[in-house]
């Protein structure tokens, strides 16, 4: 397996021979959709209905990057910036979502100081379950490229943000004003929102702008996607830890994106495991992939995800949704396999929309986890011995049974 970019291959390839493996150049995609939008994004001035979005980096912490999003087009932008409504799009399709949002970027420190005027117009953006009619002026005309990201949507063009005015009124729900002005806990608010059914994007963005908790700080992007699905997700296992057990092995299974989603639920109390693989050819596999994982029972897991990293928590709020609306629980395993056709990270949004998708796909039933595991090792293309050896859930198995025992009839 070539390096993600190896300028000598790639010098030799130019996109053509496909040298790489891969079933399209990533470097040629992203240029292509850089040059459609150009000529519209390409001022220093841009007016247009945002999403409305907002972006705040990580880096330089805690003096980050924070900016709305606009684009250079008026009226319903919604689909710009709903990752949850994807589910029939190409990584093409979101990448030039994505290049059609101008990033006006300035610094700002996590502590919210309600002085600053363009921090208040950005915050007030964020509230706003409606595109709002918005105005950006930036230093110099936006670099035009897109930086794909694992965990949240990709970024498009940016540029130092000199001035930012919301030109409407952006259309606020009287609940968020009760949130936003109550001391809640930014995790008593989470589960507010999401009891009263807001979008969990918007709930992220809430949390970025730092309108959510006592103490109210900016919070990055990326960082505020785990949270808010790792807060849910918790809030949703205590739910179904009082459900009775579901009766038989079940298994779903679903290709979205370049990702391959297999999820096992087992009769048993509850428990959740990510085994992941990045296939040889795919964006970050190598010449022998690797299986990585991170594992919870009851308790919920240790620490942080170190491993599968965002990914834990978009998976497993998505089974977690599905057993609690069946008011059942499991033991969960969730296969993802990446293979060459995602060749640009999209954000752990496919993740969420993978597994979900998979688990309206059912594969069947069984009376047993290895009539189970033979369907598994048909839907996937990593050596199902390989899963069996690192997986914890399965290792807690072998304390009845043998791994000898899993594989006699593979």
């Amino acid at each position: 397996m070539m390096q993600l970019f190896n300028s000598r291959l790639c010098a030799l390839c130019k996109g053509r021979k496909l040298l790489c493996g891969r079933p399209t150049c990533p470097i040629l995609e992203r240029f292509r959709v850089v040059k459609s939008v150009e000529r519209i994004v390409n001022r220093r001035e841009i007016f247009g209905s945002s999403p409305p979005s907002i972006f705040v980096g990580e880096f330089g912490y805690p003096r980050v990057r924070i900016g709305p999003l606009v684009p250079p087009i008026e009226g319903n932008t919604s689909y710009l910036d709903n990752p949850l409504k994807w589910e029939n799009k190409t990584i093409n399709d979101i990448l030039k979502y994505r290049s059609l949002l101008v990033m006006g970027e300035t610094k700002a420190d996590v502590k919210v100081s309600k002085s600053q005027r363009i921090l208040s117009e950005i915050q007030e953006l964020a509230m706003s379950i409606r595109p709002v009619d918005s105005e950006i002026l930036l230093k110099r005309k936006p670099i035009l490229k897109v930086l794909p990201n694992e965990f949240a949507p990709p970024v498009g063009p940016k540029a130092e943000l000199l001035d930012f005015e919301l030109t409407e009124n952006p259309r606020i729900p009287r609940k968020i004003d009760y949130v936003v002005s109550d001391e809640l806990k930014a995790e008593e608010a989470i589960i507010k929102l999401y009891t009263w059914e807001f979008d969990e994007y918007y709930i992220i963005r809430l949390l970025s702008a730092g309108l959510l908790g006592i103490s109210r700080k900016l919070v990055p992007t990326r960082w505020s996607i785990t949270a808010v699905q790792d807060t849910i997700g918790k809030h949703l296992r205590k739910e179904i830890l009082k459900y009775d057990t579901i009766n038989e092995f079940e298994l779903y299974f679903y290709e979205f994106l370049g990702n391959r989603y297999a999820v096992l639920l087992m009769p048993e109390s509850y428990a959740f495991e990510l085994l992941e693989v990045w296939l040889k050819g795919s964006l970050f596999g190598s010449e022998e992939p690797q299986v990585i994982h991170d594992y919870e029972d009851w308790r919920g897991i240790r620490g942080y995800a170190e491993e599968t990293t965002g990914a834990y928590y978009a998976a497993r709020l998505s089974v977690l949704e599905f057993l609690r609306n069946r008011k059942r629980q499991a033991r969960i395993l969730v296969f993802r396999e990446v293979t060459p056709k995602y060749y640009a990270p999209v954000g752990v949004w496919q993740i969420r929309l993978g597994v979900k998708k998979a688990l309206k796909n059912p594969v069947g039933k069984f009376d047993t986890l290895q009539e189970a595991l033979n369907e598994v090792k048909k839907l996937l293309e990593h050596p199902l011995e390989k899963y069996l050896e690192k997986s914890w859930l399965l290792k807690m198995r072998k304390k009845q049974m043998t791994l000898d025992e899993f594989l006699k009839n593979f």
